[in-house]
Order: C-alpha cells, then structure tokens, then sequence
C-alpha cells in the first residue's frame, strides 16, 4: 500500500508539473521577408497575480520586455526588439537572410512595474527557405512615423495600399522596416510634430511603374539636389502620416545580372633596380662633460651653498636665553616670571569671598621696584 501510495503522489506531482508549464509559442517565417512578431500586454497581464479577482479593480500595469536568444545574451543579429513605453506593447522585427536559417529560441522576460513580478516565456522562430522570388525592391522614407507606429499590421497593410497605387501591382511584400535612427539620423525633438522617420523596403516580381521610373532620372536628381519643386511626385497617401519624401526613395533592380569586377592585373613581381644601398655615415663624437657640468655639477654646488646659509641662520645667530635676559629690562623680566604666580592668585580670589582675602600685593611690587630703580639713578 505504501509503494501504491508513493507511485500516486509522483504521478500526481509529475502531471501538475506538465499541467503548469506553458507550452512553447511557435512561428515560422520565410528568409528575405519581415518577421514581426507583437508582444501584447494584454496577453501576459492575466499570467500576473489577479488582484482583480479579490478586490474589484481591474489593473492596467505597465510591463517591461526583456528578450534575448536561449543561452545568448543578446538577440540574433537579424532579430530587433522595440518598446517605446511601458503601457505600450512590444515588437520583434526583422528580416532573416539565407545565412539564419534555422531555428531560433527566443527568451521572453516579462517583468510588471506595479508588482515587479517576473514571467518568462519562450518564442520559437523557425526561418525557412525564401518562397518568393523579389527582384524588383524600392525603399520608401516616411518621414511623420515612428517605427513602433508601423509594425502593427494595420498600418503596414495601409502603407502597402499606398505603395501598390504607385506600383501598379497587388503582388506586393515587405522586405524590411528599419528606423531612420539606425541609419545615421538625429533623434528628434521631444516635441509633439518632430518624428524620426521610417524606412520601408517593399519588393515584387512585377516591374517597376513608369512613374517609379523616374526615381532613376537625372532630372530628379537634380531637382531633389536643387531643393526646389519635385515634379514627378505621383505618390499618394489616404493617410497623411504615411506620405513617403520621394527624394528619399530609391529603386533596387536585381532583375538585371550584376557585371563582376575587373580580375586584378598580375605585374612582374620584381621591383624595379634603386641602386646600391648607401648607408649614412656615422655621427662625430660629441663631448659630454659640459653638459654633465651644467645639468649635475652646478645644482650640486647651489644645494652646498644653500645648506650653509642656512645652517649659519639657523646655529651662529642664535641670541641665546643669557644674551637675551641681558637685553631685557628687569621689570619685564619679573612680569614674565610672576604670570603664572599672578595667575593662581587671581584663581585663588575669585573662588574664595573678598571679605576674608588679602589685597594682592605681587601687582604692586613691579611699581615699587621701578620708584627705587630711578631713586638711584
């Protein structure tokens, strides 16, 4: 019965574990198109504490992601994370070459700012073969957007719209999505109107349109360098946040074989004759006792010098107690040497009453000593 009992609380252990891991979040894309993937605070806001639940409030808690390859550090170098605010969500992006094919596990940490609890969660991205056959590519610059207001698919579904106007074609995917930022440019202004720009890379298997065209042209070349009117602007945009800056476009045609580079030259391989080498002729000889007199000898002596100046200050013209005493009128001399007596008198009256204290006389000897003195005289 005992072993009955044990077998049963493993099993009931071991499917309590199962129950209560989460299974693993699975995703595929193809190389050579935008990945994206949306992390919704939503989603994870019901794996927290449901305070909810027992007090009747329903909590909008700002979260913040943390994501990093499995064993890694950081992410895959084809793989970028974006959260601009904790009550925003968050956005995996990228686009994977031929080269990252494969799988990818993805750490999710989630870590609630009101309650600093911490969830975690794992993403796998399996990256395939390309599908699609793109030689036609154009980039786009969309100057009023920043990049977490593109990724969402609503607005990248508005953008292509746009772009399939001016292309001509509904054969449309979107290669890469990358902010102005990560291509040199300057961090906008805090200021509501300043933005930092989006760049959008679309490709197909249709040919440009004949208004594309003349991104290629010389004369819009040259009126993009003039900064005047652009007149071949055919662009359109239901949403003026998505109007693309035609100067900042361009067309990528991969239709056409790229002609390889020149093969290097082979010279000789032999260098060309310079003549005999000449090597230069040794220094003359250089007499260094001067200079040993000017840098050690003449220091030396200004140190001697200096010591025994000050040697005769400080031994031969000292005055000496005797000489000094010698000097000193005796009435300062008795001053001098009856302070401290003078001193424990004045303590000696002030603690006792004057009632019962003599005069001091000590005060008025140094006067009567000075009557004599000049009584002699």
């Amino acid at each position: 019965m005992a072993d009955k009992g044990s077998w049963a609380l493993a099993i009931t252990v071991c499917a309590a574990g199962f129950l209560s891991v989460r299974a693993d979040s699975i995703t595929e894309t193809p190389a050579g198109q935008l990945f994206v993937y949306e992390l919704h605070r939503e989603v994870f806001q019901s794996e927290f504490e449901p305070f909810h639940k027992v007090f009747g409030h329903i909590y909008n808690d700002p979260m913040v992601f943390k994501c990093n390859k499995e064993r890694f550090p950081d992410l895959p170098r084809w793989l970028r994370f974006t959260q601009r605010d904790p009550y925003e969500n968050g956005f995996l992006y990228g686009t994977p070459l031929p080269q990252d094919q494969g799988r990818n596990i993805i750490e999710i940490f989630v870590i609630n700012k009101r309650s600093y609890d911490t969830f975690k969660e794992r993403l796998v991205i399996n990256v395939g073969p390309a599908v699609k056959q793109m030689p036609y590519q154009a980039e786009f610059f969309i100057e009023l957007r920043e990049i977490e207001k593109v990724l969402p698919a609503a607005v990248q579904e508005e953008i292509r719209l746009d772009i399939q106007n001016l292309w001509g074609t509904g054969r449309l995917d979107f290669i890469n999505i990358s902010s102005a930022l990560d291509r040199g440019g300057r961090v906008p202004l805090p200021l509501p109107g300043h933005f930092e720009g989006v760049y959008v890379k679309l490709g197909s298997d249709r040919p440009f349109s004949k208004c594309m065209l003349r991104l290629d042209s010389a004369e819009h070349r040259s009126e993009c360098a003039s900064g005047g009117k652009i007149s071949g602007d055919c662009s359109t945009c239901s949403n003026p946040s998505n109007c693309i800056s035609w100067c900042r476009s361009a067309l990528l045609d991969l239709s056409k074989p790229v002609p390889p580079a020149p093969a290097p030259t082979a010279g000789p391989g032999v260098l060309p004759w310079a003549g005999e080498f000449s090597p230069p002729e040794s220094p003359p000889d250089r007499d260094f006792f001067p200079g040993y007199i000017v840098t050690i000898i003449v220091p030396l002596a200004l140190v001697l010098i200096f010591c025994l100046v000050l040697t005769y200050i400080m031994c031969c013209r000292r005055e000496g107690v005797l000489r000094r005493n010698a000097k000193t009128l005796d009435l300062q001399l008795y001053h001098h040497h009856t302070i401290q007596g003078n001193a424990s008198e004045l303590r000696r009256m002030a603690g006792g009453e004057r009632s019962t204290v003599d005069r001091p006389r000590q005060c008025l000897q140094p006067l009567l000593m000075a009557e004599q003195a000049m009584a002699q005289s």
